[in-house]
């Protein structure tokens, strides 16, 4: 190793957020991404509008349960903003592969819109991570041939709180008529568009309830959503568990005795 990377790994050590050291992601938490979607909305309550329409359609990349729940949180919230270089292209292939699959069912061009933040998770993290997502979402439809756009066309309003640890009913509370049309989102819009809606993490559904209804109030229609991951059913999480080890096997062709067998560098 160069002596002036090596005195940088010193003073600034770095590690994949499973814990193995001296790389930016490892090859365990890069295979969990490498799936098309899934569809997962059968484990959001808060989805089911309880008024006889199904809930709206989400794919979500990967379960958000072990390395890639370390993944998302480090993404998010601990400054790891180089993690885009993984999740982003991830999510991209996996758009792609979505966009080939609607086809037609699309029924013309996609506005893709991203979850909105709320403003003191904006400043926190100084960014914006779901629109990093919303970009690659609308860069793999496009590659499948679909005609979308990136559209950010809401915001939060009022001081509602992050979702962060709170439970389903309070999830709803806290994001009751919390979401608002933008000026320039209005204007961006066409008079009725198809809407694909972008967040990170789904749990409940009630983010994604909200946003569906501020858009449907203003005449737009929602095709569906997708997420980077989704916490599991609690009747699924073994699944959940066995489907990861038997894809990790079949990565490396036998299941592995420790983390660190898991953990081969990728990106130095």
């Amino acid at each position: 190793m160069h002596p002036v990377r090596e005195l940088a790994r010193l003073l600034l050590p770095v590690a994949c957020p499973c814990g193995e050291p001296d790389v930016l992601w490892c090859a365990r938490c890069a295979a969990l991404l490498a799936s098309p979607f899934t569809r997962v909305e059968r484990g959001a309550p808060r989805l089911d509008r309880l008024d006889g329409v199904p809930p709206v359609p989400v794919w979500a990349l990967t379960p958000y349960a072990g390395p890639v729940r370390d993944v998302v949180v480090h993404w998010k919230d601990r400054g790891r903003a180089d993690l885009d270089r993984l999740l982003a292209p991830a999510l991209r292939r996996a758009a792609a592969h979505l966009g080939r699959a609607l086809g037609p069912a699309a029924g013309g061009p996609l506005d893709v819109v991203p979850v909105p933040s709320t403003g003191a998770a904006r400043r926190a993290r100084r960014r914006e991570p779901v629109a990093v997502l919303a970009r690659a979402v609308t860069g793999g439809l496009r590659d499948a041939g679909v005609p979308a756009r990136l559209v950010p066309a809401l915001a939060r309003t009022g001081p509602g709180r992050d979702q962060v640890g709170l439970g389903a009913r309070a999830r709803g509370r806290n994001l009751a008529g919390s979401v608002r049309m933008t000026r320039r989102g209005a204007r961006a819009l066409e008079k009725r568009s198809v809407c694909i809606l972008v967040d990170d993490v789904l749990t409940t559904g009630a983010t994604l309830a909200a946003v569906e209804r501020a858009l449907e109030g203003c005449g737009h229609d929602v095709l569906g959503a997708t997420v980077l991951a989704a916490t599991p059913a609690p009747g699924e999480r073994g699944a959940e568990r066995r489907a990861v080890a038997e894809g990790v096997k079949a990565t490396y062709g036998s299941e592995p005795e420790s983390v660190t067998d898991l953990c081969r560098p990728v990106h130095r």
